[in-house]
């Protein structure tokens, strides 16, 4: 099932998840679920607020930063990104380490806007599967970014909180088009100021 993407300005982004409970959700259908609107929508993450559920779950799959574009032969590729698929249930950073980098990041959820976020360059995360197996595991590079990036949505927080305040001033009339529905996507989305 696709779902339609929550728009900037629904409270449901700025909202902080709840944990899980075993059994609570059918967690291998909302994984493929979200998947799909992910796939829809030429997503490389999905966290659960961004189709309106309360809920700390996210999905990744980084393989579009590991293949190479045929005019782009000076291109470095991440290889190690080829099979980073991956659905996070109840994650929690425990620790964050090495330089802060920066990388243009957009969102889902903010439609048309791009802006440079600065993010340490190695974490080490604690998660649950869709069998509910546990695992603590160490990233680094574009790895670690796209799981920063989606953890952020279980906290209620947006890449643009992260941009500098004149680069805030220059997209808050685009924020509010967004909210207001005044946006192009190629996905469906539910925006908080339309019916």
């Amino acid at each position: 099932m696709i779902y339609p993407v929550v728009a900037y300005g629904d409270p449901i982004l700025r909202k902080p998840t709840r944990f899980i409970e075993k059994d609570e959700l059918d967690l291998k259908k909302l994984s493929d679920d979200m998947f799909e609107t992910m796939y829809s929508a030429n997503g490389v993450g999905l966290a659960a607020p961004q189709i309106g559920l309360n809920v700390r779950i996210f999905v990744v799959d980084a393989t579009p930063f590991s293949e190479k574009e045929e005019d782009d032969e000076d291109e470095d590729v991440d290889l190690s990104l080829a099979d980073f698929k991956k659905t996070f249930i109840n994650p929690e950073i425990l620790e964050e380490s090495g330089k802060e980098w920066a990388f243009e990041e957009g969102c889902l959820s903010i439609p048309g806007i791009r802006g440079d976020v600065y993010r340490p360059e190695k974490l080490v995360i604690r998660y649950r599967d869709t069998d509910w197996n546990e695992y603590t595991e160490e990233y680094s590079g574009m790895a670690a970014r796209i799981i920063q990036h989606e953890y952020d949505h279980l906290l209620g927080k947006l890449f643009v909180d992260y941009l500098p305040t004149l680069k805030k001033q220059l997209i808050k009339k685009r924020l509010s088009d967004i909210m207001k529905g005044n946006v192009d996507a190629d996905y469906r989305m539910k925006f908080p100021g339309r019916k």
